[in-house]
């Protein structure tokens, strides 16, 4: 079944290449949707696809090599809306 998590991480996650690992690591889970910066020093990701992937997902960058960068996760999940043909960084 497809899945929308919003996540807002916190921490020292800008200019470490968090938003790079979190595209390449969405694209090789097939997820779709979207990275950025925020002005507040925050990154904020919606994505969208198989649960099971989103889990993997989140995993992947919470215990991976950005995983000291991050201080905190705010994560909420909704349904899917498929309005993503990809995963990209935005600015």
């Amino acid at each position: 079944m497809q899945q929308r998590v919003h996540i807002f991480y916190s921490g020292r996650v800008q200019g470490v290449g968090f938003r790079m690992t979190a595209e390449e690591t969405a694209k090789s889970l097939e997820i779709a949707g979207w990275v950025k910066n925020l002005r507040d020093g925050r990154v904020e990701i919606v994505a969208e696809g198989e649960e099971a992937a989103l889990k993997r997902f989140l995993e992947a960058l919470q215990s991976g090599p950005m995983k000291n960068f991050i201080q905190r996760a705010e994560i909420s999940w909704g349904n899917a809306t498929e309005a993503f043909d990809g995963f990209e960084i935005r600015y």
